[in-house]
This record gives structure tokens, sequence and C-alpha cells, in this order.
């Protein structure tokens, strides 16, 4: 049980220390390249302007680098590179049981990570060029990165049906529910739902927060569950995104941007069916679900309602910037509302088992 706690936490601290360690070579580089937008602005899904949004953030936007992110997975791999290194190079009882890279537990998530933050490192690289016709760069179009979202999922899902032998899914305080192949789709679903929820990132500091509570709490889920290797590479993801939330603090050094949030989000996908708790991922990851609604209902509402909104601007942290909330308050708020989600979730995943 003590191995089993050193386990999770140790890898957590290594993390974060090897994300501080990281930041000055990789702010050294993002400032000396001028690795952020060229041109002020952002694109709303619709395709239009966001006069709104361009009001309240267009001054930060040409100034502080993109890219953050490289810290999360940086320090999470060389965490767990290190570890698994060790155990090969010395192998005793500890170290052994200390490696936590199992195929059944981390090495779906680890790809995962993997491939879909160099795939958010090229958004970035496209969205920072010099652009070409006056408007702000969009990186990677849309559909294109939905799709390669989608592929991850295919294999995901399949991975799952074909490699774990999982074809059946947790319902809540009932039981479970045998759907064979179709857990291959809903996979896709739940990783394309958890890809548009990365427009969360931003404001300073709001998207680091609230994911290093949601996989803290994953941590905990995995731990209680004796899933201890999942549980352990959850902890160093949180634990390398606190080290980028050290920086992303206001006023912040960089952004997270697609390298951080899109491999974020869809090892997210893989965490909560490898714990059995797609049904509550919803509460789980509670701020992620609002802020993607609301950018649903906002485009739902325009256009059946003739151009009219429901929020002043979409997502909805940016909503409550316009009517007046400092970036603070709101980032601090989606903290409390996060952690008390989470922790509720928590109880009920335990109460349900």
């Amino acid at each position: 049980m003590i191995l089993s706690v050193i386990k999770v936490f140790a890898p957590t601290a290594m993390a974060f220390f090897a994300g501080i360690a990281i930041t000055p070579i990789l702010t050294h580089y993002l400032y000396k390249h001028r690795m952020w937008k060229k041109k002020a602005g952002k694109i709303a899904p619709d395709g239009r302007a966001t006069p709104i949004f361009d009001k309240l953030h267009a001054h930060k936007e040409t100034g502080t680098p993109r890219m953050g992110g490289i810290i999360i997975w940086t320090s999470a791999l060389l965490t767990i590179a290190l570890i698994w290194l060790i155990a090969q190079v010395w192998p005793t009882d500890v170290t052994t049981k200390l490696d936590f890279l199992s195929r059944n537990q981390t090495w779906l998530p680890l790809f995962t990570l993997i491939i879909a933050s160099l795939l958010g490192l090229l958004d970035d690289v496209l969205q920072i060029r010099e652009p070409k016709d006056g408007r702000p760069n969009g990186g990677l179009p849309f559909w294109n990165r939905l799709g390669i979202v989608i592929t991850l999922g295919l294999v995901g899902g399949w991975w799952f049906y074909a490699k774990l032998g999982v074809s059946a899914i947790h319902i809540p305080f009932w039981g479970d529910l045998t759907i064979g192949l179709w857990i291959i789709p809903l996979f896709i679903f739940v990783m394309s739902v958890l890809f548009s929820s990365g427009v969360i990132d931003g404001l300073d500091g709001l998207s680091g927060g609230v994911m290093a509570i949601i996989f803290t709490a994953y941590a905990g889920i995995a731990f209680f569950q004796n899933q201890i290797d999942l549980a352990a590479f959850c902890a160093v993801v949180a634990g390398g995104t606190l080290a980028f939330l050290w920086f992303n603090i206001p006023p912040a050094r960089f952004y997270m941007s697609e390298t951080g949030i899109l491999g974020l989000t869809t090892t997210l996908t893989v965490v909560a069916f490898l714990t059995d708790s797609v049904l509550w991922l919803p509460l789980i990851a509670f701020p992620l679900l609002a802020t993607s609604a609301s950018v649903v209902i906002q485009l739902t509402s325009k256009k059946l309602r003739q151009g009219k909104k429901v929020f002043l601007v979409a997502p909805l942290h940016h909503h409550f910037e316009a009517i007046g909330w400092p970036a603070y308050k709101v980032v601090m708020r989606y903290w409390i509302i996060g952690l008390i989600t989470a922790i509720i979730g928590m109880i009920l995943i335990l109460l349900d088992k």
C-alpha cells in the first residue's frame, strides 16, 4: 500500500519539478523566435469575426507566446521515461514496482497524449505564421483537426474492444450494459465532444487549473479502483499541468494553446473509459461541458433565431468577462466549481461501486 502511494505521488512531484526546470529553456526559445500570433483576433466556429473577444484580448495575443502546453506533455514524458529506464537498468523489486508503463493501463493514454499534442503543436505553428490576407491565422482547418481526432477515437475504441476486451459501459447505480462493437462509435463521440471543449483555453490560468483538477480527480478514482499504473499516469499529467500553471497565472508567460489542450482533452477520453466512468464524465469535467455547451447554444440560437444570441460572446467564460467580471474572478470561480463537481463525482463513483 505504501509503495503504491509512493508510486503515485513521487512521479507527480517529479513531473512538476521537471516542468519547472525546462520552462526557462522553452521560454527563451519562444520569446527569441516570437512564437505568438502576428495578427490579433479570433474567428468564430461559424466563420465570423468576434469583435467583443477582440476588444477584450487583442492586446494580449500578439505579445504572449503560444505552445506553453509543451511543458505538460514533455514533463510527463520525461518522468515516465526516466522511471521506466531506471527499472530497466536497475531491476529490483522496488524499481520494477514503481514503473507504471503498462500495456493494459498506460500505453493507450500515453500514445494519445503524444499524438494529439504533436497535432496541436502543428496547429500552433500554423497560427503564428505571418497572415497573408490581413486576417488572423486559424491554424489547421477545423474539419482537418476533427478528422484526426475521430481517427484517434477509432484507434482508441478498437483498442478497447479488440485488445482490452471491453464491450460494455457502466450505467450509474444500475450496472453494466453490453453494447459490443458500439463501444467504438461511443468512444469516437466522447472524444469529439471533449475535443470541442478545448475552447476553455481562453483566459490566463483557466484551462491549466481546470485540467489539473480533473486529472487529479481521475488519479484518485483510478487509485481506489486499484488501477495504480493509471493513477500514477493521471497524477503525472496533473503534475506537469501544475508546472505549466505556475507560469500561466496572470500575467501569463505563455499560453497553453492547442499543443496542450488537445492532448489533455483526448487523453481524458481514454482515462474515462479505462476507469469505466464515461457517464460520470460530464460531472467530473463539468467546466468543460459547460464551456462546450455554451458554444453549441450560441451557434444554434444564432442559426434558428435570425442571429439572436444567448450570450454576449461565447464561450461562457468570455461572456462573464463581457458583463464586467475581471478575468481572475472568472478563472478562480471556474476552479472552485470544477473542484466541487470533481469531488462530488468521485464520491458518487465510490458509492456506485
